[in-house]
């Protein structure tokens, strides 16, 4: 048996919201990457709310693979709520995570460990975004917006393949529950001391599921929780 190429713990969690169709490959994808590549892993399930069968496939899954954890929200909570409760369930040195959809190639995961030293976030940014260029547009505008009104620097604020290590959100106290969270957590490590760094990653087309990020509802959402944030961002710049 062959050691494996890092010698330390990971923790890696999808937050998933009716991805019946994208879960599973994703899963078994990411267990063939992770075999390999650390000393220890382990893959958490966030549910958050699913009407489908993610559910359930998550359980089976699970219940195969005991490094496999399943979490399950009673109902739909945010992408935010996901994302903090992978984060709060997450037990080892390094702490991953990439959306559900499978848009982000999980092998590219070797790349941003193998610069672990460099930073404290290693934030990969899509080289080329496949989406639809109205979505494209909306994402620089939102970016931009977030970066400047937050004071931190990230090229692509809401990319979804990001490695942290895990302590600095035992300092940490996280708010968001909707689409924010991403630019929360930048900006409070930004403000706590930590470093970042981008690093450029594949970006695929989604292939099944709809995505939520379009939807009014949510973009409203995000733009009061920007609101909200930035005043206490900036209040405790001042203090």
């Amino acid at each position: 048996m062959t050691s494996p190429r890092y010698d330390l713990g990971l923790s890696v969690f999808f937050p998933c919201y009716n991805e019946e169709a994208n879960v599973e490959p994703l899963a078994r994808k990411t267990v063939e990457v992770l075999e390999p590549l650390v000393r220890e892993w382990e893959l958490i399930l966030v549910d958050d709310g699913s009407r489908d069968r993610t559910g359930e496939i998550i359980d089976r899954l699970a219940s195969a693979d005991p490094r496999i954890r399943p979490v399950h929200h009673p109902q739909n909570g945010g992408y935010g709520a996901a994302l903090r409760t992978g984060f709060r369930c997450a037990t080892k040195e390094f702490v991953f995570f990439t959306d559900g959809d499978g848009q982000f190639d999980v092998r590219e995961l070797a790349t941003l460990l193998a610069r672990r030293d460099e930073a404290d976030i290693l934030c990969g940014c899509r080289r080329h975004r496949r989406d639809k260029l109205i979505r494209k547009l909306n994402a620089a505008c939102w970016g931009w917006l977030v970066r400047r009104m937050l004071r931190f620097r990230c090229r692509d604020v809401d990319g979804a393949f990001k490695l942290f290590r895990r302590e600095m959100f035992d300092r940490m106290e996280l708010k968001s529950t909707g689409a924010m969270i991403s630019a929360e957590i930048l900006a409070r490590a930004t403000r706590a001391g930590y470093t970042m760094v981008d690093i450029p990653v594949t970006h695929l087309p989604r292939t099944a599921g709809t995505p939520t990020g379009a939807n009014l509802r949510v973009i409203l959402r995000a733009f009061k929780e920007l609101a909200t944030l930035r005043k206490e961002i900036l209040s405790s710049d001042k203090s």
